[in-house]
C-alpha cells in the first residue's frame, strides 16, 4: 500500500522528526560476530618430529616465510616459474575478473543509499478518441472553451521539461545490510583469488619437483645402462676367453635391454610435466621445452620450517577467510530480510515546466511540481517475506557450518602433510645408507667376476639392487620436496 501525502508545514516537521529520530541509525537483524574457530593448542608430535640430525627441522615459529615459500628452496629457475605463473596463469587472470566484479555489484548496492535524480525532456503530438468518455468530454469542453476564445484543440501539442527525485529513507537497516552483504561478498571474492593464487602456485611447485624427480632418476637409468654395457663386453671377453658360457652374455644383453625399456615411460612423465608448467604460466605446448629439458637437481628443502600454530591457520589461509566472509554475508542477508517485514518510506519529488508550444515553457503558469513522503506498508503477501526471513536464516546456518568444516578440513590437510613431510624424510635417511651400502657391495661383486672368483649372478643382482634403491632414492628426494611445497599450500602460503 502507497500513501502520499501533499507539502505541507505539519508533513514537513513529520518528516523531520522522523529523520531525526534513533530509527536512522536502528539496522534490524543480527550483527556479525567473527567466529572462533576451535583448534588444538598445537600440531601433533608425531607431525612435526624430525628425523637424525640432518633432517629437516619443523618448528612452531611464525611461518613468514611461508608468503614466498618458492625461495626457500634456492633454485632460480622455480623462482621464475612462480613470478610468470603469477603474471600470465589464466585461472589468475580470472579470479582477478571475479573480484572487479564483486566490487561492482557491491557499488551497485552502495548507490541505494543515496538519492536518485533524473531529468528529462518530451515533445508530443496527443488526440484523444472521441468515442470514448474521456475524448467526448474533451470534444465538448474544446468547443465550450473555443467559443469563448481560449484554444481547446484536439488533436493537440505538448512540450515538457523535467526533472524527478527519489530516495529511500534507510528506516531499518535494509539498504545498509544489503551494502554489509556486498562488502562481505566482495572480500570473500577476493579470498577465493588468493585461494586461486595458493592452488596454482603449490602445482607449479610440485609440477617442476616432480619434472627434476623424473630427469634425476632418467640419469641413473642412463648410467645404469652405461654400467650394464660395460658388464656385458666384460661377460663377452670371459667368453672369448673360454672362462664363462654364453648365459652370461645372454644375461647381460637382457639387463642392458630392461634398463632401456624403463627409458620411454620417464620420457613420457618429462614432457607431460614440462607440458603441464607450461600450461600453468599460460604458454602453449611445448613452449618451455628448450628451457626445462637440461637436467638439474631436485630443489633441496631448507633446514628449517616453521609452521606456526593452529591457531594462525584461520588468519592465513585464504579458503578460511573466504568461508568467515560468506557467513558475514548470509549474516547481513538475514539483516535484509527482517527489514523487509517493516515499513519502506520513500521521499519523491517531481517538476518542471509543461506548454502547449515551445515559447509557452518560459511562462509562470507553465510550471507544475508534484512531492512528498511515500510510505510503503506490508500487509498481506501469503507468508513469503517471513519465510524469506527463514530461508536466510538457514542459509547463514549452513554457512556456520561450512566455516567450521573449513577449518576442520585446514587442520587434517597440515597435519597429514607433516605427517608425510617426517615419513618421507625417514625413508630418504634410510635409502641413502642403503644405497651406500649397494655400491659398496655392486663395486665388490664385480671385483670377484672379473677376477673369476664370483659368478656374474651376483654382478646382476647387486647391479638390479643398486639401480632399484637408487631410483627409489632420487624418487624419495623428489617427496620430501614435493611434501614440502604441500606443507607450504596447506599453511596458506603464496599470498600477502
Amino acid at each position: 500500500m502507497s500513501l502520499a501525502m501533499p507539502p505541507s508545514p505539519r508533513a514537513a516537521l513529520i518528516l523531520a522528526a522522523i529523520l531525526s529520530s534513533p530509527l536512522m541509525g536502528c539496522a534490524v537483524g543480527p550483527d556479525f560476530h567473527r567466529p572462533l574457530p576451535e583448534v588444538p593448542a598445537a600440531w601433533s608430535a608425531r607431525a612435526t618430529a624430525s628425523v637424525g640430525d640432518q633432517a629437516s627441522q619443523v618448528t612452531s615459529s611464525p611461518a613468514e616465510d611461508a608468503v614466498a615459500w618458492w625461495v626457500a628452496f634456492n633454485d632460480p629457475q622455480l623462482t621464475s616459474l612462480i613470478e610468470r605463473a603469477r603474471a600470465a596463469n589464466l585461472d589468475a587472470r580470472l579470479a582477478v575478473l571475479r573480484i572487479a566484479e564483486a566490487r561492482a555489484q557491491r557499488d551497485v548496492a552502495a548507490a541505494a543509499q543515496w538519492p536518485s535524480l533524473s531529468s528529462n525532456a518530451s515533445a508530443q503530438v496527443n488526440r484523444l478518441s472521441e468515442s470514448t468518455p474521456t475524448g467526448a468530454l474533451f470534444g465538448k469542453i474544446g468547443q465550450v472553451a473555443g467559443d469563448s476564445g481560449v484554444s481547446f484543440t484536439n488533436p493537440y501539442d505538448q512540450y515538457q521539461l523535467g526533472f524527478g527525485a527519489s530516495w529511500e529513507v534507510d528506516l531499518f537497516g535494509r539498504v545498509r545490510r544489503s551494502v554489509e552483504a556486498a562488502d562481505a561478498d566482495s572480500a570473500a571474492t577476493l579470498e577465493d583469488s588468493r585461494a586461486v593464487l595458493v592452488s596454482l602456485l603449490g602445482d607449479v611447485g610440485r609440477a617442476y619437483i616432480d619434472l627434476r624427480g623424473a630427469q634425476a632418476r632418467r640419469k641413473i637409468l642412463e648410467e645404469s645402462i652405461a654400467t650394464r654395457r660395460e658388464l656385458l663386453e666384460l661377460a663377452s671377453q670371459r667368453r672369448r676367453a673360454g672362462l664363462s658360457g654364453d648365459i652370461d652374455v645372454v644375461r647381460a644383453a637382457a639387463e642392458a635391454s630392461s634398463a632401456e625399456a624403463q627409458l620411454p615411460a620417464l620420457d613420457r612423465q618429462i614432457a607431460r610435466d614440462i607440458n603441464q608448467l607450461s600450461q600453468l604460466i599460460g604458454r602453449p605446448p611445448g613452449a618451455l621445452r628448450a628451457e626445462l629439458e637440461p637436467s638439474a637437481r631436485i630443489p633441496p628443502v631448507p633446514p628449517r620450517v616453521p609452521v606456526g600454530l593452529p591457531a594462525d591457520l584461520a588468519r592465513r589461509r585464504p579458503d578460511i577467510r573466504e568461508a568467515e566472509a560468506r557467513l558475514h554475508s548470509a549474516t547481513a542477508r538475514v539483516g535484509v530480510a527482517v527489514a523487509d517485514l517493516y515499513p519502506r518510506l520513500t521521499l519523491n519529488a517531481q517538476g518542471g515546466l509543461q506548454g502547449q508550444s515551445l515559447a509557452s515553457l518560459t511562462d509562470w503558469g507553465s510550471r507544475f511540481l508534484t512531492s512528498g513522503p511515500a510510505v510503503e506498508l506490508p500487509i498481506f503477501d501469503a507468508g513469503r517475506r517471513r519465510a524469506t526471513v527463514r530461508l536466510q536464516d538457514l542459509r547463514a546456518q549452513e554457512a556456520a557450518l561450512s566455516y567450521r568444516r573449513t577449518v576442520l578440513a585446514a587442520l587434517h590437510e597440515v597435519d597429514d602433510t607433516l605427517t608425510a613431510y617426517g615419513a618421507d624424510q625417514a625413508r630418504a635417511a634410510a635409502l641413502m645408507e642403503t644405497v651406500a651400502r649397494n655400491r659398496d657391495a655392486t663395486a665388490l661383486a664385480k671385483q670377484r667376476y672379473a677376477s673369476g672368483v664370483g659368478s656374474y649372478i651376483e654382478v646382476l643382482d647387486a647391479e638390479r639392487t643398486l639401480q632399484q634403491n637408487e631410483l627409489a632414492q632420487a624418487e624419495s628426494a623428489a617427496a620430501v620436496s614435493s611434501d614440502l611445497v604441500a606443507i607450504y599450500r596447506a599453511l596458506g602460503g603464496g599470498w600477502s
